[in-house]
């Protein structure tokens, strides 16, 4: 355990630092949008392309833990939905509280923290979370969000954009470019290689503190006041359900004989158990969902993760080199 809290307790508090930080305003709110393009397009693409570079391509693309995770993902958001819409909870908004119950924080904190943990070998599996997310849950719970009163024109409308938005996103592009240079065995070198080493060195710390700067943002231009029946259980889903579903369904496919290891397993149940996606709160807030709700389950989640994530690592028995 004490391993395990060696990596873990300088994760969170780097995100604690950046959320401190901007409450204190120490860092201006307008510096924010900054640093999350920075991390979006600079830091964190360098750092996937440098795993995708090092990383087999069926570790990258692999069919199976694909196929696992999103019928996990697609089984997450339907159950959300069904057991959060209401009178008080709409479509747009129980659509929004399905993706940050599905889609965790892989991008931001997943990739850093599980390599930290269980060494290169997990970028892989984490790669394919990434991909899953941007590409289908994303797009499914955004069309969703916008279907509400519109007919099945409407809601491909939606879809179309929502992948379309997926697509201007430069992560899947850096994981793409990769493994293509993977496959045919090409490596960086000179000062090319050198910048993005540096770019990609700086991704963890840097997205871990815009992680907190973004949570507090999100709390700060939430319009309403959110009961804690509204957002605690979608955050306790996030946590628990989630990861103990993609267990599951991986263990089912293990023992059918498909090509996944336990190792596999492992990292896919571990990136299911991260918290929500911080920067659903900008989706919620650009779509007009009720993103004070959406900041709370991320918020709760976060700050939940630290025992709940750190104690499901000690019950896999990791240890960390």
């Amino acid at each position: 355990m004490q391993a395990i809290l060696a990596v873990t307790v300088p994760f969170f508090a780097l995100v604690l630092a950046g959320y401190l930080a901007a409450r204190q305003q120490l860092l201006p709110e307008s510096a924010i949008p900054g640093l999350n393009a920075f991390v979006l397009y600079f830091a964190l693409p360098c750092m996937l392309l440098r795993f995708g570079m090092n990383t087999p391509v069926f570790d990258l693309l692999n069919p199976v833990m694909l196929a696992v995770y999103l019928v996990a993902a697609l089984l997450m958001v339907f159950f959300t939905i069904a057991v959060t819409l209401s009178e008080r909870i709409a479509l747009k908004d129980a659509a929004f509280g399905a993706l940050v119950a599905a889609f965790p924080n892989t991008g931001f904190m997943g990739v850093p923290l599980l390599v930290a943990l269980l060494g290169p070998a997990a970028a892989g599996p984490v790669i394919c979370t990434i991909l899953a997310d941007l590409f289908v849950t994303s797009s499914l719970c955004i069309a969703l969000a916008q279907s509400q009163g519109a007919a099945g024109q409407g809601t491909r409308a939606a879809a179309l954009r929502a992948l379309k938005g997926a697509l201007s996103n430069p992560l899947p592009w850096s994981i793409a470019v990769g493994a293509l240079f993977s496959v045919v065995g090409f490596k960086l070198e000179g000062p090319v290689d050198v910048v993005v080493r540096m770019l990609a060195d700086a991704a963890s710390p840097v997205a871990l503190f815009t992680i907190g700067a973004v949570l507090w943002r999100a709390g700060q231009h939430a319009h309403t006041r959110t009961p804690l029946a509204d957002y605690l259980p979608v955050a306790a889903i996030k946590l628990f359900v989630h990861p103990l579903l993609v267990f599951l369904l991986a263990g089912a496919a293990l023992s059918l004989g498909a090509p996944l290891s336990g190792f596999q397993v492992m990292v896919l149940t571990l990136a299911a158990a991260l918290p929500s996606a911080s920067n659903v709160s900008l989706l919620a807030e650009r779509f007009g969902a009720d993103n004070g709700r959406v900041a709370r389950i991320i918020m709760s989640s976060t700050v939940a993760a630290f025992v709940s994530f750190t104690l499901l690592a000690w019950g896999f028995g990791v240890r960390p080199g």
